[in-house]
């Protein structure tokens, strides 16, 4: 049996075309005065950048230019291959990069294992020696690096990459809270099924939280690397030779 629909009116459609019309426009206007409010934000939050590319294309002589020179007139395209020259960079960057890759390499390494031992094993202690390793962001670089510095100078460690890269392989404890909570979102049956089939703790560690924990391992590398990359008063402690 076939029901019997109801004409609609032509009133009713002309109706109903302005109201999907006005829904369209106001969505349209919105999506208009949003855009016309960012794109003026964008540009602003641009000028820094648009500002040090034109000074780095600048003659020395319109540096300090007052009225400003916006547009450099002529283009000295020679200041970066002169900038490069002038001081030994590709020295400084294959060191850091060095620096910073070994370190991260070394946080991603112990951090995790760490956190996957508070998470994921039932064992006497852990909550206080959580405890105890978050507590220790309390105590700034500052406190501790003069003791750090006697103790890396009595291991023959100064003036070498070692105080720079050895201790993140001892874990962070950022790293080790943020990894640690991540890993207890994972469901504890996928381990105990692990185990069921025989597999150990590093086993389970390494093909099962490991690849689901992607989105945190990522977070923590790019946190480490740019900290490793921006560190100032390190190198600065601890090197004294080009």
């Amino acid at each position: 049996m076939v029901a019997d629909s109801q004409p609609v009116s032509p009133q009713f459609a002309r109706d109903h075309a302005r109201r999907v019309m006005a829904r369209r426009l106001r969505g349209l206007m919105r999506s208009v005065l949003i855009h016309a409010s960012l794109i003026p934000a964008a540009f602003v939050f641009t000028l820094p950048f648009l500002w040090m590319l034109s000074t780095s294309l600048k003659p020395d002589v319109q540096f300090y230019a007052y009225p400003p020179v916006v547009i450099p007139s002529p283009f000295q395209w020679s200041n970066y291959p002169d900038a490069v020259k002038f001081i030994t960079f590709f020295l400084y960057l294959r060191n850091t990069l060095t620096i910073a890759v070994l370190a991260t390499i070394g946080v991603l390494i112990s951090s995790s294992l760490v956190a996957y031992s508070l998470a994921r094993i039932p064992w006497r202690g852990r909550n206080f020696l959580f405890i105890l390793t978050v507590a220790t962001l309390m105590l700034p670089f500052q406190v501790t690096m003069i003791p750090l510095f006697i103790v890396f100078k009595n291991l023959g460690w100064v003036n070498s990459w070692l105080p720079l890269i050895v201790p993140h392989w001892f874990g962070g404890a950022l790293y080790i809270f943020l990894l640690r909570q991540f890993f207890m979102t994972i469901p504890m049956e996928l381990s105990e099924a692990a185990r069921i089939d025989g597999a150990n703790e590093l086993k389970i560690y390494y093909s099962i939280i490991l690849p689901l924990s992607k989105p945190a391992l990522a977070t923590v590398a790019i946190f480490e690397f740019i900290a490793r990359w921006r560190d100032y008063i390190g190198p600065l402690i601890y090197q004294s030779d080009q």
